[in-house]
């Protein structure tokens, strides 16, 4: 008997060692992915919005995100909407937080009216679009729990489940590239009922600066809506200089009109 429950205790403490390299690991990976995208301060890109419904009928729309980057909290956003008339002015401002729930803000031309975006609401959809709300948060590595699932090669895979109770996911799947400074290639988003809700796929990657990567082309597709949305980056700007100053409410406001 004793010598069934030694091999017991061995195999719950190897369970156990498992399970804790698991997590550790994965969290190792999300510090390094992090880590890699450090130093870029702002930037200003272009980009162009393609939205799909399950019919295969699509519309267009351009905009303008302005990011900057914070050191002792999450980074701050500011998205901005120049087309088509029916969307034209929408704004977008979001300071990502570390710990708890973040910060954002709609202006809506039609109205002249800053809109506070409540964190119940975080989950719905970003104007129109399959991204939801939270998705246009930076990727801070506190705002998961983490575990490492699998390596294929240069390709890592975690699981990260959200901290915050109001995430419109139970987790998501992402997929790195250590051999290319960490960066994301794929993330699958589960819902609450734990069924896979989405799968962003990242597409090609450029340089800057001979160090922070950029996808010019993500691919959100809705497994359950059967929609898709295509952002299309370009002429990425890491000169800008910006500020604090940029990302406020009267700054919201501003671009907006």
């Amino acid at each position: 008997m004793r010598t069934l429950i030694l091999i017991g205790l061995t195999v719950l403490s190897t369970i156990t060692l498992t399970a804790q390299n698991a997590e550790e690991r994965g969290l190792q990976i999300a510090k390094a992915a992090d880590q890699a995208d450090q130093g870029f301060n702002s930037s200003i890109v272009n980009l162009k919005m393609t939205l799909k419904n399950k019919n295969g009928q699509t519309s267009e729309r351009l905009l303008i995100t302005r990011t900057l980057e914070q050191t002792t909290d999450g980074d701050k956003s500011l998205i901005v909407f120049n087309s088509p008339k029916d969307v034209k002015g929408t704004s977008t401002l979001t300071f990502t937080h570390k710990i708890g729930a973040d910060d954002q803000w709609l202006f809506l031309p039609s109205i002249k009216r800053v809109k506070r975006i409540s964190s119940n609401n975080k989950s719905g959809p970003f104007v129109g679009s399959e991204f939801a709300y939270e998705d246009l948060s930076s990727q801070e590595v506190e705002k998961y729990s983490y575990k490492f699932l699998e390596e294929k090669g240069s390709i890592l895979i975690v699981e990260q489940d959200p901290v915050d109770p109001k995430s419109g996911y139970t987790r998501r799947i992402v997929t790195y590239n250590k051999d290319k400074r960490y960066r994301i290639e794929k993330v699958e988003f589960y819902d609450r009922k734990n069924s896979l809700l989405k799968t962003l796929t990242y597409g090609d990657y450029k340089l800057y600066k001979g160090k922070f990567w950029r996808a010019l082309t993500l691919h959100m597709v809705n497994h359950q809506s059967n929609k898709e949305t295509i952002l299309k980056f370009s002429d990425y700007n890491f000169e800008a200089a910006l500020a604090d100053e940029d990302f406020t409410q009267v700054a919201l406001k501003r671009a907006g009109q």
